[in-house]
Protein backbone atom coordinates (compact mmCIF):
# COMPACT_ATOMS: atom_id res chain seq x y z
CA UNK A 1 0.00 0.00 0.00
CA UNK A 2 1.34 3.65 -0.90
CA UNK A 3 2.70 5.85 1.88
CA UNK A 4 0.35 8.37 3.02
CA UNK A 5 1.88 11.58 4.84
CA UNK A 6 0.21 12.51 8.03
CA UNK A 7 -1.77 16.06 7.17
CA UNK A 8 -1.51 18.53 9.58
CA UNK A 9 -4.87 20.39 8.82
CA UNK A 10 -7.13 17.09 8.97
CA UNK A 11 -5.44 16.93 12.61
CA UNK A 12 -3.32 13.31 11.61
CA UNK A 13 -1.50 11.32 13.98
CA UNK A 14 -1.58 7.38 12.32
CA UNK A 15 -1.90 4.76 15.27
CA UNK A 16 1.11 1.88 14.19
CA UNK A 17 1.56 0.22 18.09
CA UNK A 18 0.30 -3.23 17.53
CA UNK A 19 0.01 -3.58 21.06
CA UNK A 20 -2.00 -0.50 21.61
CA UNK A 21 -3.83 -1.56 18.58
CA UNK A 22 -4.58 -5.22 19.74
CA UNK A 23 -5.52 -4.09 23.52
CA UNK A 24 -7.90 -1.38 21.73
CA UNK A 25 -9.68 -3.69 19.68
CA UNK A 26 -10.16 -6.43 22.51
CA UNK A 27 -11.53 -3.25 24.10
CA UNK A 28 -13.92 -2.54 21.82
CA UNK A 29 -14.90 -6.76 21.36
CA UNK A 30 -16.96 -6.08 18.41
CA UNK A 31 -19.01 -9.20 17.50
CA UNK A 32 -21.20 -10.38 14.68
CA UNK A 33 -24.30 -8.76 13.67
CA UNK A 34 -23.58 -5.67 15.40
CA UNK A 35 -23.30 -1.86 13.63
CA UNK A 36 -19.71 -0.91 13.89
CA UNK A 37 -19.07 2.54 12.53
CA UNK A 38 -15.27 4.01 12.70
CA UNK A 39 -14.62 7.78 12.77
CA UNK A 40 -11.30 8.41 10.90
CA UNK A 41 -10.19 4.88 9.76
CA UNK A 42 -6.72 6.94 8.51
CA UNK A 43 -4.29 4.04 7.24
CA UNK A 44 -6.88 1.52 8.45
CA UNK A 45 -5.15 0.33 11.75
CA UNK A 46 -8.27 0.00 13.26
CA UNK A 47 -10.25 -0.82 10.29
CA UNK A 48 -8.35 -4.02 9.21
CA UNK A 49 -8.47 -5.82 12.89
CA UNK A 50 -12.06 -4.95 13.25
CA UNK A 51 -13.02 -5.91 9.62
CA UNK A 52 -11.17 -9.46 11.48
CA UNK A 53 -13.99 -9.56 13.85
CA UNK A 54 -17.46 -8.41 12.42
CA UNK A 55 -18.36 -8.45 8.12
CA UNK A 56 -19.21 -5.43 7.55
CA UNK A 57 -17.80 -1.90 8.58
CA UNK A 58 -19.49 1.89 8.12
CA UNK A 59 -16.32 3.87 7.92
CA UNK A 60 -16.25 8.41 7.91
CA UNK A 61 -13.16 9.60 5.91
CA UNK A 62 -12.90 13.30 4.80
CA UNK A 63 -9.08 12.76 3.08
CA UNK A 64 -9.49 11.38 -0.31
CA UNK A 65 -6.33 10.01 -0.55
CA UNK A 66 -7.07 7.69 2.43
CA UNK A 67 -10.11 6.79 1.21
CA UNK A 68 -8.77 5.42 -2.27
CA UNK A 69 -5.75 3.16 -0.33
CA UNK A 70 -9.09 1.79 1.66
CA UNK A 71 -10.99 0.96 -1.42
CA UNK A 72 -8.05 -0.41 -2.82
CA UNK A 73 -8.10 -2.47 -0.35
CA UNK A 74 -11.13 -4.01 1.30
CA UNK A 75 -14.08 -5.01 -1.39
CA UNK A 76 -16.82 -2.21 -1.02
CA UNK A 77 -19.85 -5.37 0.58
CA UNK A 78 -17.02 -5.07 3.50
CA UNK A 79 -16.39 -1.79 4.22
CA UNK A 80 -18.54 1.37 3.25
CA UNK A 81 -16.66 4.58 3.37
CA UNK A 82 -18.62 7.70 3.87
CA UNK A 83 -16.72 10.42 2.26
CA UNK A 84 -17.94 13.11 5.02
CA UNK A 85 -16.66 15.49 7.35
CA UNK A 86 -17.58 13.83 10.56
CA UNK A 87 -18.68 17.13 12.27
CA UNK A 88 -21.61 17.36 10.04
CA UNK A 89 -22.31 13.68 9.56
CA UNK A 90 -25.80 12.37 9.96
CA UNK A 91 -24.98 8.85 11.73
CA UNK A 92 -29.38 8.18 11.87
CA UNK A 93 -29.69 6.64 9.26
CA UNK A 94 -26.73 3.93 9.91
CA UNK A 95 -28.44 2.52 12.71
CA UNK A 96 -31.47 0.85 11.53
CA UNK A 97 -32.56 -1.71 14.12
CA UNK A 98 -29.21 -1.59 15.79
CA UNK A 99 -27.39 0.55 18.18
CA UNK A 100 -24.56 2.12 16.25
CA UNK A 101 -21.51 1.17 18.53
CA UNK A 102 -18.71 4.28 17.04
CA UNK A 103 -14.93 3.90 17.42
CA UNK A 104 -12.13 5.92 16.47
CA UNK A 105 -8.65 7.53 16.87
CA UNK A 106 -10.29 10.84 16.71
CA UNK A 107 -8.09 14.17 15.43
CA UNK A 108 -7.82 16.23 18.72
CA UNK A 109 -8.50 19.63 17.05
CA UNK A 110 -12.34 18.06 16.26
CA UNK A 111 -12.54 15.93 19.42
CA UNK A 112 -14.89 17.89 22.16
CA UNK A 113 -17.07 19.46 19.12
CA UNK A 114 -17.21 15.84 17.51
CA UNK A 115 -18.43 14.45 20.91
CA UNK A 116 -21.48 16.70 21.54
CA UNK A 117 -22.48 16.22 17.70
CA UNK A 118 -22.57 12.61 18.62
CA UNK A 119 -24.62 12.95 21.84
CA UNK A 120 -27.37 14.99 19.76
CA UNK A 121 -27.74 11.72 18.17
CA UNK A 122 -27.37 9.71 21.28
CA UNK A 123 -30.82 7.33 21.19
CA UNK A 124 -29.43 5.19 17.87
CA UNK A 125 -26.12 4.91 19.74
CA UNK A 126 -24.77 2.21 21.88
CA UNK A 127 -20.95 3.30 23.11
CA UNK A 128 -18.12 5.36 21.66
CA UNK A 129 -15.26 4.30 22.32
CA UNK A 130 -12.03 6.86 21.05
CA UNK A 131 -8.69 7.77 21.62
CA UNK A 132 -8.02 11.27 22.15
CA UNK A 133 -5.79 13.76 23.72
CA UNK A 134 -5.24 12.69 27.73
CA UNK A 135 -6.40 16.04 28.77
CA UNK A 136 -9.36 15.64 27.30
CA UNK A 137 -10.06 12.36 28.53
CA UNK A 138 -9.46 13.39 31.75
CA UNK A 139 -11.74 16.18 32.08
CA UNK A 140 -14.71 13.94 29.96
CA UNK A 141 -14.18 11.14 33.10
CA UNK A 142 -13.61 13.81 36.03
CA UNK A 143 -15.60 13.75 39.08
CA UNK A 144 -16.78 16.78 41.43
CA UNK A 145 -14.44 18.41 43.23
CA UNK A 146 -10.99 17.72 41.17
CA UNK A 147 -9.23 20.09 39.06
CA UNK A 148 -10.55 18.21 35.81
CA UNK A 149 -14.14 18.77 36.48
CA UNK A 150 -15.56 21.38 34.74
CA UNK A 151 -18.03 22.08 31.39
CA UNK A 152 -16.90 19.12 29.50
CA UNK A 153 -17.45 16.60 32.42
CA UNK A 154 -20.84 17.96 33.22
CA UNK A 155 -22.65 18.17 29.68
CA UNK A 156 -21.15 14.69 28.45
CA UNK A 157 -21.65 13.11 31.94
CA UNK A 158 -25.57 14.08 31.41
CA UNK A 159 -26.14 12.10 28.60
CA UNK A 160 -23.75 9.25 29.50
CA UNK A 161 -21.39 7.13 31.54
CA UNK A 162 -18.14 8.18 31.05
CA UNK A 163 -14.70 5.46 31.72
CA UNK A 164 -11.34 6.08 31.33
CA UNK A 165 -9.98 2.78 30.15
CA UNK A 166 -5.98 3.17 29.49
CA UNK A 167 -3.50 5.43 28.47
CA UNK A 168 -1.40 5.88 25.07
CA UNK A 169 1.79 7.45 24.70
CA UNK A 170 2.97 9.79 21.73
CA UNK A 171 5.24 6.74 20.30
CA UNK A 172 2.37 4.96 19.81
CA UNK A 173 1.70 7.32 16.72
CA UNK A 174 3.44 8.68 14.07
CA UNK A 175 4.25 10.95 14.00
CA UNK A 176 4.04 11.31 17.54
CA UNK A 177 1.87 14.10 19.16
CA UNK A 178 3.39 16.48 21.37
CA UNK A 179 1.10 15.42 24.50
CA UNK A 180 -0.10 12.06 25.71
CA UNK A 181 -2.99 10.05 25.15
CA UNK A 182 -5.91 7.75 26.54
CA UNK A 183 -8.75 5.49 25.70
CA UNK A 184 -12.54 6.38 26.90
CA UNK A 185 -15.64 4.94 26.93
CA UNK A 186 -18.83 7.09 26.12
CA UNK A 187 -22.47 4.93 26.79
CA UNK A 188 -25.68 6.92 26.43
CA UNK A 189 -27.54 6.71 29.10
CA UNK A 190 -30.87 4.60 28.36
CA UNK A 191 -32.54 6.65 30.35
CA UNK A 192 -31.45 9.91 31.53
CA UNK A 193 -30.52 9.71 35.75
CA UNK A 194 -31.55 12.97 36.12
CA UNK A 195 -33.78 14.70 32.87
CA UNK A 196 -33.77 18.47 32.62
CA UNK A 197 -36.65 19.86 31.14
CA UNK A 198 -34.55 22.08 29.05
CA UNK A 199 -31.32 20.73 28.20
CA UNK A 200 -30.27 23.79 26.24
CA UNK A 201 -31.33 26.02 29.36
CA UNK A 202 -29.10 23.26 31.07
CA UNK A 203 -26.09 24.20 28.80
CA UNK A 204 -26.31 27.62 29.39
CA UNK A 205 -26.32 27.74 33.20
CA UNK A 206 -23.40 25.17 33.43
CA UNK A 207 -21.76 27.51 30.93
CA UNK A 208 -22.28 30.65 32.93
CA UNK A 209 -20.58 28.77 36.14
CA UNK A 210 -17.94 27.65 34.89
CA UNK A 211 -16.83 30.75 33.32
CA UNK A 212 -15.94 31.77 36.72
CA UNK A 213 -14.93 28.60 38.66
CA UNK A 214 -12.79 30.02 41.13
CA UNK A 215 -16.17 31.94 42.92
CA UNK A 216 -19.06 30.72 44.72
CA UNK A 217 -21.08 29.27 42.85
CA UNK A 218 -23.91 32.14 44.08
CA UNK A 219 -21.93 34.36 42.42
CA UNK A 220 -20.93 32.67 39.66
CA UNK A 221 -24.97 32.08 38.94
CA UNK A 222 -26.25 35.42 40.70
CA UNK A 223 -27.71 36.27 37.53
CA UNK A 224 -29.63 32.62 37.34
CA UNK A 225 -30.13 31.78 40.52
CA UNK A 226 -32.02 33.66 43.11
CA UNK A 227 -30.21 32.83 46.81
CA UNK A 228 -33.35 31.19 48.30
CA UNK A 229 -33.66 28.67 45.24
CA UNK A 230 -30.15 27.32 46.93
CA UNK A 231 -31.72 26.74 50.16
CA UNK A 232 -34.79 25.38 48.65
CA UNK A 233 -32.69 22.42 46.80
CA UNK A 234 -30.20 21.75 49.50
CA UNK A 235 -27.47 23.34 47.49
CA UNK A 236 -24.76 25.12 49.60
CA UNK A 237 -24.58 28.39 47.64
CA UNK A 238 -20.81 28.74 49.53
CA UNK A 239 -19.17 25.74 46.97
CA UNK A 240 -17.10 26.50 44.03
CA UNK A 241 -19.19 25.40 40.69
CA UNK A 242 -16.46 22.63 40.32
CA UNK A 243 -17.65 20.86 43.67
CA UNK A 244 -21.58 20.59 42.37
CA UNK A 245 -22.95 17.49 40.85
CA UNK A 246 -24.36 16.73 37.83
CA UNK A 247 -27.74 15.72 39.47
CA UNK A 248 -27.10 19.56 41.68
CA UNK A 249 -26.76 21.57 38.19
CA UNK A 250 -29.98 19.76 36.38
CA UNK A 251 -31.79 20.74 39.68
CA UNK A 252 -30.80 24.30 39.84
CA UNK A 253 -31.80 24.52 35.69
CA UNK A 254 -35.22 22.60 36.18
CA UNK A 255 -36.33 25.31 39.37
CA UNK A 256 -34.87 28.26 37.28
CA UNK A 257 -35.35 27.35 33.22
Amino acid sequence: MTEHRARKRFGQHFLHDPGIIDRLVRTVAPMAGQKLVEIGPGRGALTYPLLEQVAHLDVVELDRDLIHLLREAVPEERLTIHQADALRFDFRPLAGDLKLRVVGNLPYNISTPLIFHLLEQAEVIGDMTFMLQKEVVDRLTAAPGTSDYGRLSVMVQYHCQADYLFFVPPGAFQPPPKVDSAVVRLTPHATVPWPARDPVYLGKLVNQAFTQRRKAVRNALKTLVEPDIFDALGIDPGLRPDHLSVADYVALANATG
